[in-house]
């Protein structure tokens, strides 16, 4: 991402290369900012392959908006969910690049790979806990505090929160990075259980995800499984969470 933001803005790195290449700026909105965001991590500086590639885009979205602004009409799509798109050719001499009407392909939602589960471990909890009670809600979610290990980008952990229903008591929470969350999920709920030495009658969860990961392990448990659009005493307990993250920074 380029954009234009007030100086205060910009972190020490940024002026350091504004004066490093003796550029002037001054006023509000007027001072380049370039991060690169990706989900799941903290902003941070670009790379070189993806300066590389926001220089290519910056000098396309010139081309477009200088001609657009001698014809305002030039953005008209001919059909309906159409967008100009500037695409490059490959030459010996370079690129060259042509306007093209393209429609976006329709959004794939990725799928969910569940893990074989552990048909042993299933069986001893079943011996050890057949009994069940209570109801039990479980969500997962990105952490407001980034974490940062060794020279690795600093990133957003998932965090697992398992909250009963009936007293709003905390669980069980597990921070996870955004790309293990989904693995370890099932594993934490085995382990949860066996901590425990209980099973709930019951447990409420929000997302398809959720729903997809926990169902083979509660349909082997004779656990009932439900989707709901609200999972208040887990929104309660994030809530105190967030406010706990808070306080900690002022």
């Amino acid at each position: 991402m380029a954009s234009f933001e007030d100086r205060e803005l910009l972190q020490k790195e940024d002026i350091r290369l504004i004066k490093k290449f003796d550029l002037k700026f001054s006023g509000p909105d007027s001072w380049p900012l370039f991060r690169s965001y990706r989900p799941g991590y903290h902003p941070l500086y670009l790379t070189g392959e993806e300066a590389s590639y926001l220089t290519l885009c910056l000098w396309q979205a010139i081309d477009v908006a200088l001609r657009f602004k001698a014809d305002s009409e030039m953005l008209t799509p001919p059909k309906e969910n159409h967008y100009l798109v500037r695409v490059p050719k490959t030459y010996k001499t370079g690129l060259s690049w042509r306007d093209m009407w393209m429609e976006p392909l329709p959004l794939e939602k990725g799928e969910i790979i569940t893990e074989p589960i552990d048909e042993v471990r299933l069986e001893k909890i079943k011996k050890r806990i057949p009994y069940h009670q209570g109801v039990w809600e479980v969500d997962f979610f990105y952490y407001l505090t980034p974490i940062k290990e060794k020279e690795e980008r600093p990133f957003y952990p998932y965090i697992t929160l398992w909250v009963e229903q009936h007293s709003g008591f905390i669980l069980s929470h597990d921070l996870a990075k955004p790309a293990e969350c989904i693995s370890e999920f099932q594993g934490q709920f085995l382990k949860l259980a066996e901590n425990y030495k209980t099973l709930p009658q019951e447990i409420l969860v929000r997302k398809e995800e959720t729903f997809t990961l926990l169902e083979p392990i509660t349909s082997e448990l004779g656990i009932k499984l439900r989707r709901v659009k609200r999972l208040r005493m887990l929104e309660d307990a994030q809530a105190s969470m967030f406010r706990f993250t808070a306080d900690e920074k002022i």
